[in-house]
């Protein structure tokens, strides 16, 4: 079997580039012939397909007519339809499978791969395909204006950032791939949560969209039961994130804790600048050094405040046996048992967030009791192992005709 994968980028940038590179390993691992297709990065890893990836594109920065030409690029993409049409009559996929494709290769790929008889599967890693600025926010509350297909919200309410220029870039965008039927010609979409789930299923029959929650690899996760006494958040340091509300709990209890945050982004230099007693800024950390730093935390909060989908490092901090802190926002308590694997609060909540800090904080008992709950949790709902079966049953489903190809790669997804 050959399996096209479609992401912005061809390395692991955290996020859904960890679920893509998961699924990428798995599959070469199970026999699989993985073609790869994405955009030109210095960072990408080797690949045997590079010569058709798109030139890298940057519509943010250069002058006003680069930006003109990157804002095109962003709604309707042609050399990545016609380099994509270049690889597939030159490898014949059985499938694709696209991840974050938005903005540099474009939904636009979709009709490529249908109009050559391919089957096609998208997961959601962001709720793009009916929210133009993909965060279902206005304000500080859950949107569910644009659910159904009428984008003309976003311009009405300026949702990028209050420009008008932006949100009518977005806005032409998602009227675009509209017209073109691009989501209307994915086969699958994968949701890695019911939140996510619920949230397409306004524009798409619930026929075409399938559950399946990212997976952690805890056959290679140990906890150890290592507590060093310090908070940890790992995550962007961007709007959104939450990672100013934990600074600003962590000052109210009066620092009592080390604070660690692995993160880069943004609001990096403000913050610094901000909170400096007891907190350590470690930058971006991954590999084992984020493993590590994981196993040796007391607990690990998450306090995004937008809708996150299925994250990966609350999914990573329940493996190493960690209590988690987070926000009872988007597909986060469908991971988090409250009261049981650690705690969720209000997002944007100091008052709250301080509290759940100082009640873990202060009882290192029921943080190794939440953690080993979690744990358990991870094992039973969430582990690779069961994503990559389930994902292999996504394919068997859309091909039929090579069910004993696909039958044999979830035999060996379930084998140990």
């Amino acid at each position: 079997m050959k399996v096209l994968l479609a992401n912005k980028y061809l390395f692991n940038n955290g996020g859904a580039e960890t679920v893509l590179f998961q699924e990428r390993a798995f599959l070469t691992g199970s026999g699989v012939e993985v073609i790869d297709f994405a955009m030109q990065h210095e960072r990408n890893i080797e690949s045997p397909y590079s010569t058709h990836f798109v030139s890298r594109q940057d519509y943010r920065n250069g002058g006003y007519l680069s930006k003109i030409r990157g804002a095109l690029a962003l709604i309707h993409s042609r050399e990545a339809v016609s380099k994509l049409a270049s690889l597939i009559d030159e490898t014949r996929p059985d499938l694709m499978h696209c991840h974050n494709v938005y903005h540099q290769l474009t939904p636009s790929i979709v009709g490529v791969a249908k109009s050559r008889g391919i089957p096609v599967v998208l997961t959601l890693h962001d709720t793009k395909p009916v929210c133009p600025v993909h965060t279902r926010a206005l304000g500080n509350q859950l949107c569910s204006l644009c659910l159904t297909g009428g984008f003309h919200h976003v311009l009405t309410h300026r949702c990028s950032d209050g420009s008008l220029a932006q949100s009518a870039t977005l806005y032409l965008e998602a009227v675009t791939q509209q017209w073109l039927g691009s989501y209307e010609k994915v086969d699958r979409f994968i949701a890695p949560s019911l939140f996510m789930q619920d949230s397409v299923s306004r524009r798409f029959s619930p026929d075409r969209t399938v559950l399946l929650y990212n997976g952690v690899d805890v056959r290679n996760i140990s906890p150890r039961g290592r507590d060093n006494g310090y908070v940890l958040y790992c995550g962007r340091l961007a709007p959104g994130k939450g990672a100013e509300t934990l600074l600003r709990a962590h000052q109210a209890a009066g620092c009592p804790w080390p604070l660690v945050i692995a993160g880069t982004g943004p609001l990096t230099d403000d913050l610094k600048s901000q909170f400096a007693r007891n907190v350590q800024f470690a930058g971006h950390l991954s590999g084992d050094t984020l493993s590590k730093t994981i196993a040796e935390a007391s607990i690990v909060v998450v306090p995004s405040e937008w809708c996150e989908n299925c994250p990966m490092s609350v999914l990573e901090a329940m493996a190493q046996g960690k209590a988690v802190i987070a926000t009872r926002i988007g597909g986060i308590p469908e991971l988090v048992n409250d009261r049981e694997t650690g705690f969720l609060f209000e997002p944007g909540n100091v008052d709250e967030l301080r509290t759940h800090l100082e009640c873990l904080m202060g009882d290192g008992e029921l943080r190794a009791q939440m953690g080993a709950a979690g744990r358990i949790r991870v094992e039973k709902h969430f582990s690779l192992e069961k994503h990559n079966a389930e994902l292999m049953a996504v394919y068997r489903s859309l091909l039929p005709e090579r069910t004993s190809v696909v039958a044999a790669a979830v035999n060996g997804a379930r084998s140990p």
